[in-house]
């Protein structure tokens, strides 16, 4: 019997995966606790449906990660901060003021987690990578001076 997996089951896949199973380990075991559905018609029909839809949802995020990396890659974020001797700063840059300094800067919001740094803590310019999408990476220039 042909099923289709609606949750990720150990021994046969991933949810949204047709496989090929025993009639009766589907019908007492699979289909009772809704771990998948028969693979009818319908239901290969509403698949098919559901994985278009997740294609072109994955198609919009990688143009919208484009569109941010044009925007910002290669540019340089200036932030002054209150430094010490020696250029050393009171406490350091983090990953959430790089991301507030870009939203002030170019309008764009990046989320923190995806700024891929360490704190900075002296003064002058720093390679920032920005992991937009599992296929679009960005680099940022991290210009600290003092004020």
């Amino acid at each position: 019997m042909q099923v289709i997996l609606t949750q990720d089951v150990k021994s046969l896949g991933k949810a949204g995966t047709l496989v090929n199973v025993n009639d009766s380990y589907a019908r007492n075991y699979i289909i009772p606790r809704k771990l998948g559905v028969e693979a009818s018609k319908a239901n290969l029909n509403n698949l098919k449906l559901k994985n278009a839809n997740e294609a072109k949802i994955e198609a919009a995020k990688v143009a919208n990660a484009k569109d941010t990396k044009a925007a910002v890659d290669g540019k340089t974020v200036l932030m002054k901060v209150r430094t010490g001797e020696g250029g050393k700063l009171f406490g350091a840059v983090t990953s959430s003021d790089v991301a507030e300094a870009i939203k002030k800067e170019f309008g764009i919001d990046v989320d923190k987690k995806k700024i891929v740094m360490d704190p900075i803590k002296q003064t002058g310019k720093t390679e920032v990578t920005l992991k937009l999408h599992k296929e679009v990476n960005a680099t940022v220039t991290v210009d600290v001076e003092g004020e």
